[in-house]
């Protein structure tokens, strides 16, 4: 009888090893996700370091550099709004755009890529008309672009100063063979 307790004591204790075995398979070998160490002869501990950010010199030298005039300096914190927090400089407002004739507002939402957003964002700049977007140049294009936020790039994109053009000029037949119905 003592045998017999013995060999289910051995087959119980077998059994349970056996089953570790398999929930730690289950459970650690079949992760989806898996961390991976490289012994790559490091401190463990240690912070990468991009060596060459460290050894190149500073982009800009003089009084006005930001290298100067540390973001975190008392003159950048104590800046007005009309200065540049970077650089502590002044900077001078930008121009209003040119204002458009009285009784001259156009529907600007014609002007394909131009929606509802872009006519209220676009009439708080003072642009109401057709003529003001036609008499744009490239900087004008890009100090407005720089204005739209994540509508940044359309007014190339679709061609708003040609467009501007046809419309203002009435050539319906010209617009729509370029740009379609409107």
């Amino acid at each position: 009888m003592a045998e017999v307790i013995q060999e289910n004591w051995i087959l119980l204790v077998a059994a349970l090893v056996i089953g570790v075995l398999v929930a730690w398979w289950i459970f650690a070998m079949n992760r989806t996700t898996r961390v991976e160490r490289a012994d790559n002869g490091e401190e463990v501990g240690t912070a990468k370091r991009n060596q060459a950010l460290i050894d190149s010199a500073p982009a800009a030298t003089g009084a006005d550099s930001p290298a100067a005039s540390p973001a975190n300096a008392d003159q950048v914190a104590a800046a007005t709004a009309s200065a540049d927090a970077e650089a502590g400089a002044s900077v001078a407002p930008e121009p209003a755009p040119a204002p458009a004739p009285s009784g001259a507002e156009d529907d600007l939402s014609q002007i394909k890529g131009l929606g509802p957003k872009l006519k209220t964002q676009l009439a708080e700049m003072g642009i109401t008309s057709f003529a003001q977007i036609a008499a744009w140049d490239d900087a004008e294009i890009d100090r407005i672009d720089a204005q739209l936020g994540r509508f940044q790039g359309r007014i190339r994109r679709d061609n708003w100063v040609e467009q501007a053009k046809l419309l203002m000029a009435g050539d319906q037949a010209a617009y729509e063979s370029r740009f379609g119905r409107t």
